[in-house]
Formats: structure tokens, sequence, C-alpha cells
């Protein structure tokens, strides 16, 4: 058989519990639950950094965010200095696309900016063969009408809802693929169902506060808001989750869309497709400089993850806890490509093949900008630590305190923090051995981790 066609299609600060499949109640994502009856979905899988641009260079380089230098937004990939995916697929003879948020060419630091204007061809990852994106799509555009550049740097306006058109630009490079033999890598980076930050709320399609009002409330926003009945609630999710998933319904259509289109083109069969998202979204639940993520609760790490194609076929689910961080792994993988000795992760392909495989149940994460945090989460816990310093001056520290501790099994909403009870002190300190091993992993030294303070 041909090697296969890859599809990557990223969503933006979209809860795993907002598919059909993973629970959500409402017809929200059907065409995305029937991909997972075909193919293979992930149960736990969780984000390796809960912030847009940091996950992003971790999936473009296959590299921890400290190991990038691109902790936290507004630091670009250090392009010439590490290898990327586009690249591993160029040399394998690929066709390389990308349509929609870049997210990792501004360089604050540097007095780089491309959050408005188009990104040379130097700062694209190796993205070769079609290129239609904006560095910040949030700044480009609103959930209606917008503008992107294409390769040759011209400003291309669309109109419409705004995830409609990402995808059809999408669907342009498929039409362009046909009868070509050459397989490709493309990668979708749709902005939904992130809230539009100048308006500082989601814009779901019109009509959806209506057609999502019905909606049954995910238990820790419950859990959150019945803990502030007193009229200290902060959230936003009330007002806001009706939208949500309005925009998560959109990409479920244009998914639908998309793989349409390769039915007609005759390239479904050989084809590869990879959903996802960068993180999650706890709507203000949990402290306001956390914002809606950057904190190692599952409503910001938690993440869906599905697979179809050739290799994921058999409507399987994995139960095992997998990391974002292995997909660049993965996609090699998958296309046969050998994965340079400096990529972090584990391919999940023989996990799709064997979902009772024996496997390390932890994920890591760097955790930036609202603190320096690090975390892991297992089957049973989630547990993190803080070091002092600003969360976006500072990318990591030799010390660091116990700042979170959930037994997930008595908690899975994570509202009853353990990380101060000394009747848990002897699970925190063998969990504290995994981070320090997992830091390692990530090129960091192992730290010294002391007892939990109030920050």
């Amino acid at each position: 058989m041909a090697r296969p066609n890859i599809i990557f299609y990223f969503s933006d600060q979209q809860r795993w519990d907002t598919l059909g499949c993973y629970g959500q109640k409402l017809p929200v994502t059907p065409n995305l639950d029937e991909l997972a009856k075909e193919g293979t979905r992930f149960e736990n899988a969780f984000t390796c950094q809960p912030v847009c641009g940091p996950a992003r260079a971790c999936l473009q380089t296959g590299k921890y965010a400290t190991q990038t230098g691109c902790y936290i937004n507004g630091i670009a990939l250090p392009f010439g200095n590490v290898k990327t995916l586009a690249q591993c697929f160029n040399e394998a003879g690929y066709a390389t696309a990308y349509v929609g948020k870049w997210h990792l060419a501004t360089d604050r630091p540097q007095g780089l900016n491309y959050e408005t204007s188009a990104i040379p061809q130097d700062r694209r990852g190796g993205y070769k063969d079609y290129w239609m994106a904006s560095d910040v799509l949030e700044f480009t555009s609103h959930g209606y009408n917008g503008y992107v550049f294409n390769a040759d740097n011209e400003r291309v306006p669309f109109t419409g809802y705004r995830a409609d058109c990402i995808n059809d630009f999408a669907i342009d490079f498929l039409h362009t693929r046909k009868g070509n033999s050459e397989p490709f890598f493309l990668f979708v980076s749709q902005i939904e169902p992130h809230h539009q930050n100048d308006r500082r709320r989601y814009e779901g399609p019109d009509g959806s506060k209506a057609k999502f009002a019905d909606f049954e409330v995910p238990g820790d926003l419950k859990a959150y808001s019945d803990a502030h009945a007193d009229g200290t609630d902060i959230s936003n999710w009330k007002e806001n989750y009706p939208d949500y998933l309005g925009c998560c319904h959109s990409l479920d259509y244009n998914v639908g869309r998309l793989v349409d289109t390769l039915k007609e083109q005759g390239m479904w069969e050989n084809t590869i497709l990879v959903y996802t998202a960068d993180h999650g979204s706890h709507f203000i639940t949990r402290g306001i400089e956390a914002e809606y993520k950057r904190t190692c609760h599952d409503a910001s790490i938690h993440i869906p993850l599905i697979v179809t194609g050739p290799g994921f076929e058999g409507g399987k689910t994995v139960e095992h806890v997998v990391s974002l961080l292995d997909l660049p792994a993965t996609l090699l993988d998958c296309a046969g490509i050998k994965k340079p000795d400096e990529f972090q992760g584990r391919s999940l392909r023989p996990l799709a093949q064997n979902p009772q495989m024996e496997w390390e149940d932890v994920a890591f994460m760097q955790i930036s900008e609202s603190r320096v945090g690090r975390a892991i989460r297992t089957p049973e816990y989630t547990y993190s630590v803080r070091a002092e310093g600003d969360g976006y001056a500072v990318s990591g520290s030799d010390v660091y305190y116990e700042e979170f501790f959930y037994v997930l099994k008595d908690d899975p909403y994570q509202q009853n923090n353990l990380a101060a009870d000394p009747a848990w002190a002897q699970k925190r300190a063998q969990l504290a051995e995994i981070l320090k091993q997992k830091m390692l992993q990530a090129g960091e030294a192992a730290p010294e981790i002391r007892p939990w303070k109030q920050w």
C-alpha cells in the first residue's frame, strides 16, 4: 500500500467532554463520534503544556517547551536550531501544508511582531507546499469574517463563520492534490472554541445559544459554582457554554466536510486523520490569573484524541494515559519516518493495535504564565508543584513547593486539594520522585520539592 496521507486537525481550548464519545449528551459532535466508532479513541489524553503557543511549539518540534525556549506565548520557535515535524515530512518526500492559527512566528523578546502581518517563509517551520495562515488568528479575525495570509505573503480576506472558512482552505488544498501520487501532511489549526480575546466571550455560529441552551453542566463547573453560591463566583461558563458548544459543533461539521471531500477524491481509505486540541478550558474556575487554562486541572489539561485510518481501525478505546507530546512521534511512525533522536514522546500506533499492552501511565506537564509549575497526571492522581517567580519571566527553578494533589477516585472534579494533608505525605513523596524523573527526561534538573505553602 502507498504511504498514507496524514491530516492533523487541531482545535483550540476544547474540553474532552464536549464530544459525544466522551459523554456529551447533546448532539454536538456526530461526525467525530462516528470517526471514533471507526477508528481509535484515547480516553485519557492530556496536554504537555496548557497554553496555546507552547503547546504548538511542542507539537512542531517533538520537544518540551523549555527545550525550545517557547515556554510562554509570544516566543518564536528557534528556527534553524530545531528539527521540525514539517522538515521530517519534507525530507521523506511528503508535500506539507498548513492552514489556520500558527502562533510561533512572533518573538516579543526580539521585537519581532507578526501577529497581524504576513509570516516570512523562514518562520513557517518548513511547511512549503501550501500555506494559508495567521500567526495570531484571534487578532486577524472574529467569529465571523477576517483574514489570513497565503504563501506569497498576500492578505486573503474571508467572509463567513471563521471555522468554515479555515476549513475551506484545507479543502482547497485537497483539491490541489487530485491525481498527485505524492503523499501529503496537512495541519489544520482551527482557533475554535477559543474565546474571542478582544470581546472576552465565546463566539459560536448564529443560533448557538438557543441550539445548545439545554446543556448538562460539567461536574467541575457545577461544583465550583455550588461552592461559590455566596456571590464570589467569578466564572463565566453560564453565559458562554452554549456558544462554546456551538463552536465545537462547527468544528465537527467541518471535519465532516473534510472527510466527505477525501471520500469524493478517493483519498479516504489511505488517509490517517488525527483530531485533538492544545488544551481545555476551566472557565475562570481556577483563579483569574489562570483565566481559562494554565493549571493542572483536568478541565485545563484533558483533551480529546481520536485517530482514524490505517493502523487505527476497529472502534477501539485506549484507556492508557497518553500525552500531546506523543503525537509527533506517532505521526512520523505512521509515515514510516524515523523519529529524530531529540524528539520526546512515544508512538501511539502500538497502543492502537494492542490497547492492553504495557505502558507507563504518566503524563508530564510544564505549566507557565499563571505560575512556574510542573505536574503529572496518572490514572489515580494529579500532582502539581510550583516555584516562586513570575510565570511569564521564569521558565523553571531548582526549588518547587507542592501546590495541588488530588485523589481522583474520591474527587473526580478536583475540588479537595490534599497537598498539605499529612495522611498523604508518603504517596506525594512517591509522585514527587516520578515528577523529578520526568523533568530529567525533559532536559531539566531534578529539583528540590518542598512542602505546600500558601501563595
